[in-house]
């Protein structure tokens, strides 16, 4: 670092800890202004937001800002299909080495991961996490283009905004030699998208039973933090008959007419508003020509629910109007040839974190020091923080930073509007619940260990 950057950081440094005082973040007073927040999380931020190596780290983030967009571009720009992060997977893996990260390494299900241990013998283990890969298939045109100051391209915000924002984080911390009580495991997830099932979070925590929190950075905004996980249950329904010729062999049952059958009985559907508890068959296929009775057909369907008893419930019913729609098409043509087979392709555990956890009361509060605002929403999601909320391991999502929409297509967008807030605030929930060697104590609790 030159004299002159020095120089500029110091100042900024000064004068981001006079905005702070100003606002009263780091004085006891207006820490009674942050509603429901328990004394000893606001101990923590005063002790933390005191400390001039954090200040310092805070400001580095605001201008590593540029940095971590043009690193957010190059992401994007690697393809990541589903199950196929390998070579996404491999670039991220290059940059935490070169971060510092010298023995991170890619596990078994292609999860990168890098442990940063601290002074607390590895307790409590906290995860700063963001996922790999994105909806969008093999061959996908994922080239980024701007214009009129907007960022378009498929994934630049989910979740290349989450892998960009946690590696500007690894970077800054590094760099000032932030030390932690708790160990800090950052990692790049597989499987978060489509029918991966959450596969790679699932394969963390098999392999890694001592993990006492867990973060997910993915999505955008700050001001929303998910705190409770949206639980899912996909299946793919196969209708199989014999098929034959649409005249000749008039009055054989047809795999697309028992499929259509279902359907109709899906659509009918009432499911509770509050617990929100959702359906839809998102795709169909099957026959081989117009003028043939349909051996096969296929559908996909998607059910939600933010409560787990309630997803329950749905499946059942669901599942029960398939197979009455089969047993319907064979009384209609006098027949036992036609069969289904339901195939679970896809689960994601409901859970919930309560306000009063220290995660999300460390969340909260980092959101406030950082946008100097109380205005936080919770909500629900499906995220990788399913896993362990499901485990009843706290857990939160939480924003990357900047603007963007229409997330899952080819239009997607983004611009870089306070972007830093992101990893800004990742850092201070960090720090938080691990606990800043020597200056505050851990906020997470040690779970017992089997």
């Amino acid at each position: 670092m030159t004299i002159r950057s020095a120089q500029v950081i110091a100042a900024a440094a000064l004068a981001l800890t006079a905005v702070l005082l100003g606002a009263g973040f780091i004085i006891g007073p207006a820490a009674a202004q942050t509603p429901s927040t328990a004394p000893e999380i606001d101990v923590a931020y005063q002790a933390i937001l005191g400390n001039p190596k954090i200040i310092k780290t805070l400001e580095e983030i605001k201008l590593d800002d540029d940095t971590a967009l043009t690193e957010q571009k190059r992401i994007t720009e690697i393809p990541a299909p589903p199950s196929k992060e390998k070579v996404r997977a491999e670039y991220f893996l290059m940059r935490m080495q070169e971060l510092g990260f010298k023995d991170a390494s890619i596990d078994s299900e292609g999860n990168v991961i890098a442990l940063r241990k601290g002074s607390g013998g590895g307790r409590p283990k906290l995860v700063v996490s963001a996922h790999l890969d994105t909806v969008f298939p093999e061959g996908t045109d994922v080239s980024v283009k701007e214009k009129d100051g907007v960022i378009l391209a498929p994934g630049i915000g989910d979740d290349a905004r989450g892998l960009a924002a946690l590696l500007s984080l690894i970077k800054c911390i590094n760099a000032n030699d932030v030390a932690t009580v708790g160990d800090v495991m950052f990692v790049g997830t597989v499987g978060e998208e489509e029918l991966g099932n959450l596969r790679g979070v699932k394969a963390l925590f098999r392999d890694h039973a001592d993990i006492d929190g867990f973060i997910s950075i993915d999505g955008l905004g700050i001001t929303r933090v998910v705190n409770q996980a949206t639980g899912s249950h996909r299946y793919e329904m196969i209708f199989k008959g014999p098929g034959g010729h649409s005249f000749q062999e008039f009055g054989l049952p047809s795999a697309i007419h028992a499929m259509g059958r279902a359907i109709a009985k899906i659509v009918d559907l009432q499911t509770p508003s509050d617990p929100k508890t959702t359906f839809t068959v998102g795709t169909v296929r099957g026959g081989t020509s117009v003028n043939a009775i349909a051996s096969e057909a296929r559908m996909a369907v998607d059910m939600r629910s933010d409560s787990t008893e309630e997803l329950l419930k749905l499946e059942a019913r669901l599942l029960d109007l398939v197979k009455q729609a089969v047993v319907e098409e064979n009384a209609r043509w006098k027949s036992d040839k036609m069969t289904v087979e339901i195939k679970l392709i896809g689960d994601r555990p409901a859970g919930f974190v309560s306000m009063d956890s220290p995660i999300v009361q460390a969340t909260r509060r980092a959101v406030t020091v950082i946008t100097r605002t109380p205005r936080v929403t919770f909500a629900g999601s499906s995220t990788d923080s399913n896993l362990a909320m499901s485990l009843g391991i706290p857990a939160v999502t939480i924003g990357g930073g900047g603007e963007g929409g229409n997330w899952h297509s080819r239009n997607e967008w983004y611009k870089p509007v306070d972007a830093y807030y992101g990893p800004q605030n990742a850092l201070l929930t960090m720090l938080v619940l691990t606990g800043l060697d020597g200056v505050s104590k851990p906020a997470l609790a040690v779970r017992q260990r089997k």
